[in-house]
């Protein structure tokens, strides 16, 4: 009997086209997709308060969330090779029920901090014993439908991966959906029970899409015979479906982390480029893509070279242009590489292998940018890295191995990386040790996944071209920053051209500044505070304020540690304690700058995250409060809260004062501040800065604060001036609670 599509049926004999059969996959396919990717940024905001609201909580979340895909698809593809249908229903089915037994979602009791082991590992087990059992049943979801589908005997049974756009369909809407609708009106605990409704709303549909399969024993009986099977791929075919899928993967980890470092390690900003990630999957399985893959390879060299000028000119005044500028390359270049994943599918009855490589490249590209490259690189190397990657991506022409052989190619190839290699050393670029170091692991890994995936040698010569002009971007002379990175981002530290400053930064923001000596060294002795925390400028106003009021010995808390500019405002007799949640940034202070070891060497410090270290502290135990723990220009949500402020204020002395340094680009935060302080019964008093003058060429810098207290009289004389204004909640703003709060809002108010 002659087959021509993998149903099992006849050549001649017409397949039936069973509306409510269809209907029910794609409404399950779609249910489970939508509950997949909506409890990603849902269960990474309720871990976020316990790592200080750092933007590489989400880096290892997308770690832990493309392993358990894999591990979800391997379950699906080895499940699929049970002979007994009943068998690979009931199986799943129970896995299913026993992971629901396990909602509504929390984060697992008996995990404290991460007490002598690595965040990044801790952070991994917390993600597995919370949710790892019900994500791991969801993952397997979708190839495990397409698959039964496949052998239910519906007309579009040959070709079911239109069943993976309707999952990308479902997961692209509930990141949508997460920031603009879920996060601005539910709580956490409303999210996890509507989810957790869903849930079993999906079970029933899965079981009924299993009966549906059931009935169709011959599509079964089909697939179970080894000569209705088409041949396995090899190798180098899997190998380039992984490669494929690899460089999206990383790069997705890498433009997220890039683009939130500066805003807010927050939901809005981590669903937008996974969003577009799972659109590119949505796209290029359509049957007639609405972006032809042909276009996206023609502008893919363009993105590359996009992205290469936006690292370059770092342009973080233009939020929005640059903002757009990273997505928008970053969605030609993933569309580029899964089209061609859509164009080198295999057959149906090769459906979950194909799959299970997708979700192992998947796994590996997240792993490298991750996990893996923050340990190897102080300098965030893997988002230039994958971007030279991405030149691989290209499709493999016919024959293009055996053109490896050909003298001609393989002089282009090194045409080309002298082409920027020669300029380079003729305008006497000196590059730091940590950048050469990395150049031949990037050319060689170039070389050996060119050779083995037959690349074109064309894209190998671009490839080792671009490799070599990134690096060309990070060089390291006397005005480059060393760097020092951490789980909670990287810190640069550099002296100015004519060695009269040392500047702090994180991101793109300034977080210290020093002026050094005529030997271009830090000085001897008490030096003068610069940047946000200069003799003038809001926040000395507050500290002076308080000691004026208080007339005796200040004991102050500081949230924020920088480069330790504070200390030196502490006097004798003070009690000053400054809590930091990253060690790093404790060592930069003491070993690169001066101004602890200068004005304050023995003042206490205290590593953790804020709001976990203070509630260590006794009730009432300080009479300032400051509040300075943003990383760059993102906020640490968790400290912007009414339970957040309610800890503040326990804290203070009932006549002390609370300060929070709210200045942002890209975020209003003076109503976000106003209403929690409302909330506990405080009052706030804003200075924007406008009435101080910048001296930005001393690195004295104007800066936005909130000083809040139970009454004017708290912070003294500042309570009548024009420069700080009493400042109430905006009408019908919602109070950011740990549960709820909406940085949409935060960002549109900027911008207006």
């Amino acid at each position: 009997m002659s087959m021509d599509d993998v149903s099992g049926r006849p050549s001649n004999a017409p397949l039936p086209a069973s509306l409510p059969l269809l209907a029910s996959f794609v409404a399950a396919v779609f249910l489970s997709a939508l509950l997949l990717f909506a409890v990603q940024p849902m269960f990474a905001r309720m871990v976020l308060p316990r790592f200080g609201g750092s933007p590489a909580v989400w880096s290892v979340a997308m770690v832990f969330f493309q392993s358990m895909l894999l591990a979800g698809y391997a379950y699906a593809h080895y499940l699929m090779r049970v002979r007994l249908p009943v068998a690979v229903i009931g199986i799943h089915l129970a896995l299913m029920a026993v992971a629901g037994l396990t909602l509504p979602l929390s984060l697992a009791e008996g995990w404290s901090d991460p007490q002598g082991v690595r965040t990044e590992f801790w952070l991994l087990g917390l993600f597995a014993v919370s949710i790892g059992l019900p994500f791991f049943a969801l993952s397997a979801n979708n190839p495990l439908l397409q698959a039964w589908f496949a052998r239910a005997g519906h007309r579009d049974s040959k070709d079911p991966y239109f069943l993976y756009a309707a999952s990308n369909i479902g997961s692209f809407l509930a990141l949508l959906s997460y920031p603009v609708l879920m996060e601005p009106l539910l709580t956490l605990r409303e999210q996890g029970l509507w989810w957790s409704g869903g849930y079993w709303l999906l079970f029933a549909a899965i079981a009924w899409c299993g009966v549906l399969a059931l009935r169709a024993r011959a599509g079964w009986a089909a697939f179970g015979g080894e000569a209705a099977q088409t041949p396995a791929p090899n190798w180098r075919v899997i190998g380039r479906w992984m490669f494929l899928a690899a460089v999206p993967s990383g790069l997705l980890v890498a433009v997220t982390a890039h683009i939130s470092t500066d805003v807010a390690a927050a939901p809005l900003l981590w669903v937008v480029p996974l969003s577009l990630y799972l659109l590119t999957w949505v796209l290029v399985f359509q049957s007639k893509p609405l972006l032809p893959h042909r276009w996206m390879m023609a502008a893919q060299p363009f993105a590359i070279a996009g992205l290469v000028g936006l690292l370059a000119l770092e342009l973080s005044q233009a939020l929005w242009l640059t903002l757009s500028g990273h997505l928008i390359a970053f969605f030609v270049i993933a569309m580029a590489a899964h089209g061609e994943l859509a164009r080198l599918r295999p057959p149906a009855d090769r459906l979950t292998g194909f799959y299970l490589s997708l979700s192992a490249g998947g796994m590996i590209g997240g792993l490298f940018a991750g996990l893996i490259a923050p340990q190897m690189f102080s300098w965030v190397a893997e988002y230039p890295i994958l971007i030279a990657l991405a030149c691989l991506c290209r499709p493999v022409p016919e024959g293009a191995l055996a053109v490896w052989k050909r003298p001609l190619w393989l002089a282009a190839g090194l045409v080309a990386a002298a082409a920027v290699l020669l300029p380079a050393l003729a305008f006497e670029w000196t590059p730091g040790e940590e950048t050469i170091a990395a150049v031949p692991y990037v050319v060689l890994g170039i070389a050996v996944a060119s050779m083995l995936l037959e690349t074109h040698p064309l894209a190998f010569a671009l490839a080792i071209a671009l490799a070599l002009a990134i690096v060309r971007l990070y060089p390291v002379n006397e005005e480059s920053p060393e760097t020092v990175r951490s789980f909670f981002g990287v810190h640069k530290i550099y002296d100015t051209s004519d060695y009269e400053y040392r500047i702090l930064m994180h991101g793109t923001t300034v977080h210290g500044a020093q002026k050094l000596d005529d030997e271009g060294e830090l000085p001897k002795g008490r030096p003068e505070p610069l940047a946000y925390y200069h003799s003038k400028s809001a926040m000395a106003q507050v500290i002076n304020a308080v000691r004026k009021r208080k007339s005796g010995p200040l004991r102050v808390g500081v949230v924020g540690l920088g480069s330790g500019s504070l200390a030196c405002y502490v006097e004798p007799k003070d009690n000053w304690t400054f809590f930091e949640i990253d060690p790093a940034v404790a060592e930069i202070a003491r070993q690169r700058f001066s101004f602890v070891q200068g004005c304050a060497p023995d003042v206490k410090m205290v590593i953790g995250d804020g709001r976990l270290t203070l509630t260590k502290e006794p009730d009432g135990a300080f009479d300032l409060l400051i509040v300075d723990a943003y990383s760059s220009d993102a906020i640490p949500v968790h400290l912007a809260t009414r339970e957040a402020m309610a800890l503040y204020k326990s804290k203070t002395a009932p006549d002390g004062a609370i300060l929070l340094h709210i200045s942002n680009r890209h975020l209003a935060l003076a109503s976000v501040v106003a209403g929690i302080a409302a909330a506990n019964g405080l009052k706030t008093w804003i200075n924007d800065g406008s009435e101080e003058e910048d001296e930005d060429h001393e690195y004295k810098y104007s800066s936005e604060v909130a000083a809040i207290a139970a009454a004017p009289e708290a912070i003294g004389e500042l309570a009548g001036s024009k420069a700080w204004v009493a400042t109430e909640p905006a009408p019908g703003e919602r109070v950011w609670t740990d549960d709820y709060s909406n940085i949409l809002n935060a960002l549109i108010k900027r911008y207006r």
